[in-house]
Formats: C-alpha cells, structure tokens, sequence
C-alpha cells in the first residue's frame, strides 16, 4: 500500500470547506483522473476515473463522517483504497483541509505513476483545483450533514 498526505488552506470558513466537500458529485470539475460519481446513498458513491490511460469503476463507501470535521472512506469494489480528509479551522474564514489516501496501485501504469510520485503531484493539483473551485464561489453548492459510524452514546 502505498500512503500520500497533502494538505492546504482554503480561504472559506469551515462549514463552507466541509459543505462543498460534501458534494461528491461535482469532484470531476476539480480532480484530474475522476470522469465522474455517482452517489447512491448517503454512504455509497459509484466513480468512474481515468488514470494513467487506465479507465476504472468502483464503489466506495464512506465508514465515518462527522460535520465539519472529517469524512473517511474505502473502497467496496475494484482498486483497493481507503482515505480520510480532516478540516481544521485556522480562523474565522480559513480552513486546512489535509487529506490522507492509501491505495495499492495496480497494473504496470499505476504502480509507474506511483514510483514517479505522479500520483501524490495529482492529489496536491486537485487539492489546489479544490481551493480555487470554493474560493471562487464563496459558497457550497450544497450539503449533507449527516454523521456516519458515531457512536449513538457519545
């Protein structure tokens, strides 16, 4: 498994940062790779990507959310990955939003990509599409709030 942690500042409140995130259907008009996601539940995201000339389609489910703060995820089906992205308010109107991705990169394409760390320049490019995408807007185009995998007991 390889692992990759990236984070940056996103000049939005928190809520805002988080609320987009939240979005999963729009991740195409900022992550490079992703053609398009489909979520079918609250919990359960269908992508469709093309890496390295290599088209895939998988299921992820996300295992934790909580509103503001993080969401985690794994992959159900297809190339093995799991992740988590972790919002920190730095200020009243400033986010850090640091994401963590392991992943076992399959294929000769991928595992190349992965040695040459073009997979972890991709993520850094979509963390700063990312930002560009929400500062540009000022707002979210939406939101789920919803929690996911608490612990009904506190």
């Amino acid at each position: 498994m390889t692992t990759i942690e990236q984070s940056i500042d996103v000049a939005v409140p928190v809520r805002t940062v988080y609320n987009q995130w939240t979005q999963f259907e729009e991740f195409s008009q900022f992550m490079e790779g992703v053609d398009r996601i489909r979520q079918s539940s609250p919990t359960r995201t269908h992508w469709a990507t093309s890496i390295a000339g290599v088209k895939r389609e998988f299921d992820a489910e996300i295992i934790e959310q909580r509103p503001d703060e993080r969401i985690a995820w794994a992959s159900v089906d297809g190339p093995l990955q799991a992740g988590v992205v972790t919002f920190y308010p730095i200020a009243a109107d400033t986010t850090r939003v640091r994401l963590q991705l392991e992943f076992a990169p399959a294929g000769l394409a991928e595992q190349a990509a992965d040695k040459l760390n073009l997979i972890e320049h991709r993520i850094k490019g979509d963390l700063k599409r990312f930002k560009a995408y929400i500062e540009s807007r000022g707002i979210e185009s939406g939101a789920w709030r919803g929690e996911v995998g608490q612990d009904p007991l506190g």
